[in-house]
């Protein structure tokens, strides 16, 4: 589950406008917009060159060289609404993407052209939804999903040739994710061209006995409609998923053998550099993870495995990498108890760890057959840098030098990096390096936001520890007006996610809603409390089985920490969170006993019975087997804590939330009407768990009105 907000885009003001007439968070959305960076970076295959999506442009730029970005789509093209873009494996042609109609989180079907030289074509042309394109690994045909079946187009003849025809909606699916495979594993695309382009590899999805959910929509129509789709929550049936294989000169298709349990996940399927399947297998307690490789002759035999007590960390698609057709290397906790890589033979199994210590490798950016490129919390777990090392743990380097947070786009074979760095005081500085981390020129610098920063003096989060109750040194920060004056007393907002695995103190530049409290004189705080990532296994793993037992002790205990400080005004804390943030807020709330002046909770859980299977079960179990985990800590259970005549509590949701859904804020408000409680609650209609399309602004104005109004 990644159910934290997506930030709004930045709002820029217009011409004579001013901070008040547009609200207070105009303000902060013009500092945001300032904050420079270099998006959608593609390398090619050189490893010397570039590519940008820059106004419906494909611009290629070299990495050494600081000259003007050569155009690569020739002026036919500028009728085109370019939202993506692939390259043919030889790169002479261009697979664009035009338009973009959302489903869910990650999934949109869209139109396709392709480029080539001075032409640009329409294709897919007896499509009607297609989403998911791309070329096969000769560059001759193009594999895409349409109304939930597979079908490839062959681009000399412009052919259509139809892969499977059991496609329905709410029934089955081929090729593309169900949705909760998409929100919680986070691909959609689920077909893989063998490497010599005569077969695919694909899942089906049956979900013909998942429940049904419905959201009602009212898009400004006479009657409104409901729209249906297939939702499991905890405890509920998946989609029964199965792994085939068409073959492509033939159209013969083969269902893979996956193993005897149908309640399980394959999270991951593709081809090893020498021409073998293989798929990743999950049981439904999500505590025992494989990687199966199957032979010519239909052998299969796995080569990982990994088994918890608690869970195994959910795999993604860089969790274990083939370094050639002998070798792959993982990424994993089990071992130490801290997420590191460790290199593995196919047939000889474990080789060795290679890197090693009580900090966490958060990203693999890079690899050769001799080195890999790595993001760690190796200095400090709320920073990140970019290190190097041979595979055999040798030779380690550290490459970039900055405090603070980095993160990297990779050229092909490590050649060249761009690195993006900012901490708390500094914003994003953009820079090409080659693959030692020398510097090779700046791409941008955020001068002008630097400059505009220094001039309004605004204030730089401190990072410090908070401790709980309990012993443990909470990771914190601090933001405070730039007149602080410690002998008086200050209004404080707590601002946190709290999820398992996540981490909202980090040490780089950032500027949301809150800022603007900070102007009104308010104090702003975050903490990371137990079961929060990036500190090792021990302390995320904590809250299994228990989801919001230790979190909220723990916010509580940073709030009377707080209402401990001479500098505070014990009697005007407030909270707020979004999501599983919303989750904890509204915890806070109700079992805070007037201990919070105010709370704010957008798109709440309120029971955990309500949210989906895979990332409820993977922390809380099965209901069927762990039902206090679900109720004892469920805030729709414990309405009538909530102390009305000292809390003020908001609560705010979208009436399209497909992920939290809105019959969360709904039992909530009904639990709090049968306990008589006073509550306030704002609805934004046909709006999803990021209040887009149309309401990222106004709800961040309304929060920062609410908390100016009452705390």
């Amino acid at each position: 589950m990644n159910i934290k907000h997506i930030l709004a885009a930045a709002l820029v003001w217009g011409a004579g406008t001013t901070a008040t007439a547009q609200g207070e968070y105009a303000a902060i959305a013009r500092l945001r917009s300032m904050n420079e960076g270099v998006y959608g970076i593609r390398s090619m295959a050189d490893g010397e060159h570039y590519t940008t999506l820059e106004e419906n442009q494909i611009l290629r730029y070299a990495y050494a060289a600081d000259t003007p970005g050569e155009k690569l789509l020739p002026a036919s093209a500028a009728g085109l609404r370019i939202t993506g873009y692939a390259f043919s494996p030889d790169e002479r042609r261009i697979l664009l993407s035009s338009g973009r109609t959302p489903i869910y989180r990650h999934s949109f079907t869209t139109s396709y052209h392709l480029a080539e030289g001075q032409n640009v074509r329409p294709v897919l042309g007896e499509a009607e939804a297609p989403r998911d394109a791309t070329f096969s690994p000769d560059g001759k045909t193009i594999a895409y999903s349409d109304r939930n079946d597979l079908y490839l187009y062959d681009i000399a003849s412009a052919r259509t040739t139809r892969l499977t025809d059991d496609g329905a909606w709410n029934e089955v699916i081929n090729g593309t994710t169900d949705w909760v495979y998409e929100e919680e594993f986070g691909f959609t695309k689920a077909y893989a061209f063998s490497p010599d382009s005569r077969k695919v590899a694909y899942l089906r999805f049956d979900e013909s006995r998942v429940p049904m959910m419905e959201m009602m929509r009212f898009d400004n129509k006479l009657y409104n409609t409901a729209y249906t789709f297939k939702y499991p929550k905890a405890g509920e049936r998946n989609s029964e998923v199965q792994l085939w294989v068409c073959d492509l000169e033939t159209g013969a298709k083969q269902r893979i053998d996956t193993g005897a349990e149908s309640d399980q996940y394959i999270p991951g399927l593709g081809w090893s550099p020498d021409g073998k399947l293989w798929y990743q297998r999950l049981n439904r307690r999500q505590n025992t993870f494989e990687m199966v490789l199957c032979e010519p002759g239909g052998a299969q035999h796995t080569i990982y495995e990994e088994r918890s007590q608690q869970y195994v960390e959910r795999p993604s698609g860089r969790s274990i990498l083939f370094v050639d057709k002998d070798r792959f290397l993982v990424r994993q906790e089990s071992h130490t108890g801290w997420m590191h890589l460790y290199l593995y033979n196919v047939r000889a199994g474990l080789q060795g760890p290679v890197t090693r210590g009580e900090w966490e490798v958060t990203e693999v950016v890079g690899l050769t057959p001799k080195r890999v490129w790595y993001l760690s919390t190796e200095g400090s777990p709320i920073r990140r840098n970019l290190y190097s090392v041979r595979l055999d743990g040798k030779d380690k380097r550290r490459l970039t030098t900055g405090d603070g947070f980095y993160s990297i786009a990779p050229s092909e074979g490590m050649k060249y990096y761009i690195s993006t760095f900012s901490n708390a005081a500094t914003p994003n500085r953009v820079e090409v390096c080659d693959g030692e981390g020398r510097t090779v020129r700046t791409l941008r610098d955020s001068r002008a936001l630097g400059e505009e920063l220094a001039r309004l003096q605004r204030p730089v989060k401190e990072f410090c520890r908070i401790p709980n109750e309990r012993g443990d040194s909470l990771e914190a920060w601090i933001l405070r007006p730039r007149d602080f004056d410690p002998s008086r007393q200050y209004p404080v907002l707590m601002t946190q996610y709290s999820g398992p695995g996540s981490q909202s103190v980090q040490d780089r530049w950032s500027a949301d809603w809150e800022d603007a409290l900070v102007e009104k004189g308010y104090v702003v705080v975050c903490a990371d409390g137990r079961g929060t990532g990036f500190h090792g296994e021990k302390f995320k793993k904590q809250t299994y089985g228990r989801l919001g037992a230790l979190e909220v002790e723990d916010q509580l205990a940073v709030a009377r920490y707080l209402a401990a400080q001479p500098w505070v005004d014990a009697a005007r804390i407030g909270i707020y969170g979004w999501s599983y943030g919303g989750f904890m807020a509204l915890s806070c709330a109700l079992k805070g006993l007037g201990l919070f002046r105010m709370a704010i909770a957008v798109a709440p859980v309120t029971s955990w019975r309500y949210y989906d299977t895979i990332y409820t079960e993977i922390y809380n179990n099965l209901p069927q087997y762990n039902a206090a985990g679900y109720d004892d800590n469920s805030p729709i259970n414990f309405a009538r804590m909530l102390d009305d005549k000292r809390t003020r509590l908001l609560m705010i949701h979208g009436t399209a939330d497909d992920n939290v859904h809105f019959q969360n804020s709904m039992e909530m408000a009904r639990a709090l009407n049968r306990a008589g409680k006073r509550y306030d609650m704002m609805v934004y209609p046909d709006q999803n768990h990021s209040m887009m399309p149309s309401d990222t602004y106004n709800v961040r104005q309304k929060m920062i009105d609410y908390t100016l109004e009452n705390l």
